[in-house]
């Protein structure tokens, strides 16, 4: 059973601390890129979480089901009525099954890279492929890594240096993980940290990935505004189709 990092205590205020995530503009340019994707036909979110997206989604009238791994995650969710019609399964999203076919399967903000093997993220496009009805399209959001940043030797990269939080990754480029950690401030004037492991994947990689799953690179974008990929951007956003 995959460990769930995502736990009653992040859970909690996992929203209020992901307000930029949150921004309208960023949710109406991916929700529009995802509807287009959708068309006529069902989504599905892997890791769902609390419903960033998917609630948005769904209230552009777009059918939408998820997966989730964590049970607090998925009771935050829950709580939320205009995620009432939202179909959600708890498990793995690299093993768990929704049922019927969707014309979408989608994985946003690095979540692909939750999954630190290489097995375990070529089995979550095997599962992606899965559920899709033919020519039905995979769109993952991932950061690109940032080896070409590091100096010779160095480990570690502060991200974000403000007030009550302080966050910074460390590279182990020998496994190709990235060990993300944030501490935040209490009220009570201790800190709360949070580590986990990420697999860091690059693009021509999870390329290799979808051909194993079955499926074809379709488009690839810097952003959800579908601005062009280039050598300097910092992440993308990527289609496969069957």
């Amino acid at each position: 059973m995959p460990t769930i990092r995502f736990d009653e205590d992040i859970a909690a205020t996992y929203d209020e601390e992901s307000a930029d995530r949150f921004d309208p503009q960023l949710l109406a340019l991916t929700t529009e890129f995802l509807a287009q994707q959708a068309g006529d036909g069902r989504a599905l979110e892997l890791a769902i979480g609390t419903g960033r997206v998917a609630v948005p989604l769904s209230g552009r009238g777009v059918d939408v089901a998820g997966i989730e791994l964590s049970p607090y995650m998925l009771e935050r969710l829950r709580a939320k009525p205009e995620a009432a019609g939202i179909e959600v399964v708890e498990g793995d999203m690299t093993t768990a099954r929704v049922p019927g076919e969707f014309s979408l399967v989608y994985l946003v903000y690095n979540t692909i890279t939750n999954l630190t093997s290489q097995d375990e993220q070529v089995a979550c496009f095997e599962n992606a492929a899965r559920h899709l009805r033919p020519g039905g399209r995979f769109v993952v959001e991932v950061f690109v890594p940032i080896l070409q940043k590091l100096p010779p030797g160095e480990r570690f990269h502060v991200f974000a240096e403000e007030p009550g939080y302080h966050a910074f990754d460390e590279y182990d480029v020998v496994n190709q993980v990235e060990w993300s950690h944030h501490l935040r401030l209490r009220e009570d004037g201790t800190y709360r940290r949070f580590s986990a492991p990420y697999r860091y994947v690059w693009p021509a990689e999870l390329d290799l990935m979808a051909r194993i799953a079955g499926m074809r690179l379709v488009e690839r974008w810097a952003d959800w505004d579908r601005s062009p990929f280039t050598a300097e951007s910092e992440q993308h956003v990527s289609v496969w189709g069957l």
